[in-house]
């Protein structure tokens, strides 16, 4: 660990839950002297100062840091990351002082593009599905991918297309036509390539790790729940739920995750001699007891996040400061035995067309439950109103996932707004809450 010689001026970069469980969380270290988060919402606004700039702006962001003597940013969203945020701040010179959690816009590829991330994948022989890629200029091989019997079809935008770019199909003449569309820009420039996966079939789960592209340190896992509907069924969403820790996660388990995906991952990127100081979050599945890995992201995950940083026992600011000036030292972090389950409201139509601007109440009725506000605003008379998909967070950290379900279920029932929906069986597959 690095010796701080005084407190910190933070800004945390982004406006979404993950955001404001970062903020509740930062703003509790002893180190933080002042936080700032640009843009932020009405619950960041409870942790720290909003600053109205947009997350993909980086010259006004530049200038903030500098007029308000910042000495960390920590970046939260994928976006500004694939962009190149970090680039811009250690190329300029007023900036290159400033420390920065996020990797470089060449590290963001490992989620900027699922082509990138594959061809990463196999040079390190980490465990994936096999796959191809597909342009209009090699579409016949997708074809002759189709013809030969992979069924499901899973079909991937390379490029970001917020959580919604990734589609599976049963009907052959089906994927030929989306894989069509998706080529002609049904995605925009995010799918002008499509990577298609042999699909595979297990349980999802997400592990996540701090690094300074050399050590790392382990953060709690998760899982979250992707479908809008109970039960698993309907269209994916950005998330509606998530439980941490993960029952079927075991010492065993992780152990295969570190030694087949984790390390040589750091390996790669130390090989590759990529600039990635920041988080990864390993989105896996595991089949027939061995770990896969779906994807790669940047940053934490969101409802992840929500579920995870509650559970971390100690203060995390110190370790973010380590992880962006290469003083990470490998160790176990201290991480509550509790359970934490977290439910999403969103408004009804989610994730396709929904109304925003309805009133929410009774956010301050929630006892123990922690609400990390996602899509909401602040009307001219001062109610803080939906203003997204994905409305509010609500976790309970609880001695066991029973306990922690029925008091997030017991908090979605409280808060109230017009067209709120939310999931009544997160954690169930797992055997949390079924027995209730």
């Amino acid at each position: 660990m690095l010796y701080y010689i005084c407190t910190m001026v933070v800004l945390i970069v982004g406006n979404g839950g993950r955001e404001h469980a970062l903020a509740w969380k930062i703003s509790q270290s002893s180190l933080c002297h002042e936080l700032f988060i640009a843009p932020g919402n009405p619950g960041t606004a409870l942790n720290g100062k909003n600053v109205a700039i947009d997350s993909n702006d980086f010259d006004a962001l530049s200038k903030f840091c500098i007029e308000n003597n910042v000495d960390l940013v920590v970046v939260g969203p994928e976006t500004p990351l694939v962009n190149g945020i970090v680039d811009v701040f250690k190329t300029n010179p007023n900036t290159q002082h400033i420390s920065i959690v996020g990797p470089s816009e060449n590290g963001a590829q490992l989620e900027g593009s699922k082509a990138f991330a594959k061809e990463f994948m196999k040079k390190y022989q980490i465990p994936t599905a096999r796959y191809i890629e597909v342009t209009l200029e090699n579409i016949s091989e997708a074809y002759e991918f189709f013809n030969s019997g992979h069924k499901p079809y899973v079909l991937k935008a390379d490029g970001l297309a917020g959580g919604k770019g990734v589609i599976i199909l049963d009907d052959e003449n089906e994927a030929r036509a989306t894989l069509l569309d998706m080529l002609n820009g049904s995605f925009g420039l995010a799918s002008r390539k499509v990577v298609i996966e042999e699909f595979l079939d297990g349980i999802e789960f997400s592990v996540f790790v701090l690094t300074d592209g050399n050590e790392y340190i382990l953060l709690p896992e998760a899982k979250d729940y992707k479908r809008i509907g109970e039960g698993d069924t309907g269209l994916n969403t950005g998330g509606m739920g998530a439980v941490s820790p993960v029952p079927f996660v075991t010492s065993d388990l992780m152990d295969k995750v570190v030694k087949k995906i984790i390390k040589p991952t750091i390996q790669g990127i130390n090989d590759q001699e990529i600039d990635y100081k920041g988080f990864i979050f390993f989105g896996l599945i595991l089949v027939n007891d061995e770990p896969f890995v779906i994807e790669y992201n940047c940053r934490l995950g969101d409802p992840e996040t929500e579920a995870i940083l509650p559970r971390i026992n100690e203060d995390l600011l110190p370790l973010l400061f380590d992880t962006a000036n290469g003083g990470l030292k490998a160790r176990t972090l201290d991480v509550l035995s509790d359970s934490a389950v977290t439910i999403m409201l969103v408004s009804n139509g989610y994730p396709q067309k929904f109304k925003k601007g309805y009133p929410i109440s009774n956010l301050d009725r929630l006892g123990d439950c922690h609400a990390f506000y996602a899509g909401v605003a602040i009307n001219e008379k001062g109610d803080i109103i939906t203003n997204g998909g994905r409305v509010v967070a609500l976790t309970t950290v609880a001695k066991n996932g029973n306990i922690a379900l029925e008091n997030s279920r017991s908090a979605a029932e409280k808060v109230s707004f017009e067209n709120k929906y939310f999931r009544r069986d997160i954690g169930f597959d797992l055997g949390i809450g079924v027995h209730q």
